[in-house]
């Protein structure tokens, strides 16, 4: 992928509830989750190290600051976001005004949560 290019991304529902970010980044990376779970070496929750080392090893840049958001036009063309839904911490995607969310689909918005970060990403040349 080089920058510029569209991505196509293709909605991947969470095989556990315990497989959102390995959701996220199949849907961003163009894997299939039992690839990233193998990567990973993980079927369980994921942290921020595992997610940014991921995204890192398949090419992708990803910011290292947590960026608070509040409305949807505030996110960049790529990111990933972490939210506090009311069942627990969640990892979900953004891109181009879509919100691709391992857990409840793909939406015009936010899923519901109290607290929003992101983080952005983008690919190299």
């Amino acid at each position: 992928m080089k920058r510029g290019e569209a991505l196509n991304i293709y909605f991947i529902h969470e095989p556990t509830d315990l497989q959102c970010g390995q959701a996220v980044l199949a849907m961003v990376l163009g894997k299939s989750v039992e690839e990233i779970i193998r990567f990973l070496d993980n079927d369980r929750e994921t942290t921020l190290k595992e997610m940014k080392t991921a995204l890192r090893y398949y090419g992708a840049e990803i910011s290292d600051k947590r960026c608070e958001v509040k409305h949807k036009e505030e996110l960049p063309e790529l990111c990933l976001l972490s939210l506090e839904t009311p069942r627990c911490w969640h990892w979900s995607l953004y891109y181009n005004g879509t919100f691709y969310d391992p857990e409840h689909g793909v939406l015009n918005d936010f899923p519901e949560s109290a607290r929003r970060y992101f983080w952005e990403i983008r690919f190299g040349e």
